[in-house]
């Protein structure tokens, strides 16, 4: 019998975001018949704070999802606003965000790996900033980042779920950061059809839509 466990941030724990809505893991839940869905992921976590969610982690649990990462992007965000004398110095700044950023991805993807289940990991989606500016400014940032990501799932077999080509249209988002119930709609579809392609062979696959 499926049981998926939920880590990581808000992505998945929008539940304060959707104004009375389902949240993800509601969403999930009808589509695994039979199954089960626990939700451990907590609205503000950063990459750090997953190890402490997984010590909640049922013993039944048979697959495991991390939505984790955004958070830190936004406390690495300030590189944007800062000075810079040359495209250089915003490139070596930004690569050495990366470097912390991939340290922590891979302490938390050991941490959860550890457990020994199939697990799918998430990229980090873009922005729904009103300011068309900041949008693409941040989205190119993220790109940095989020090809840590890619690298990690690639290099360990993990199945990944691609937000930003998942998550669209600003009607997914209920603020430019948190996603709305379409979105988490389109979330939950898209961990369902995770579950279905891991009874067969669903290692290095990119899910980018149901």
């Amino acid at each position: 019998m499926t049981h998926a466990v939920l880590l990581g941030d808000s992505v998945f724990d929008n539940g304060a975001y959707v104004r009375g809505g389902p949240d993800v893991v509601r969403q999930l839940r009808p589509l695994l018949p039979g199954g089960h869905a626990t939700l451990l992921a907590v609205d503000g976590a950063v990459l750090t704070d997953v190890p402490r969610q997984l010590a909640r982690l049922p013993a039944e649990a048979t697959h495991l999802v991390v939505s984790a990462g955004g958070n830190d992007a936004l406390r690495a965000s300030g590189v944007l606003d800062g000075p810079a004398r040359s495209v250089t110095e915003v490139l070596d700044a930004l690569a050495t965000a990366q470097d912390r950023f991939r340290a922590d991805y891979r302490a938390m993807l050991d941490a959860v790996l550890a457990h020994g289940r199939p697990t799918a990991i998430c990229t980090i989606y873009e922005p729904r900033y009103p300011d068309p500016a900041r949008r693409r400014v941040a989205a190119t940032a993220l790109a940095v980042l989020n090809d840590a990501v890619t690298r990690e799932a690639a290099a360990r077999g993990l199945a990944l779920l691609d937000l930003r080509v998942l998550c669209d249209e600003d009607a997914d988002f209920a603020n430019p950061i948190e996603p709305s119930v379409r979105g988490g709609e389109k979330i939950a579809a898209t961990i369902a059809a995770f579950l279905r392609e891991a009874a067969g062979q669903s290692r290095g696959l990119v899910f980018v839509r149901p």
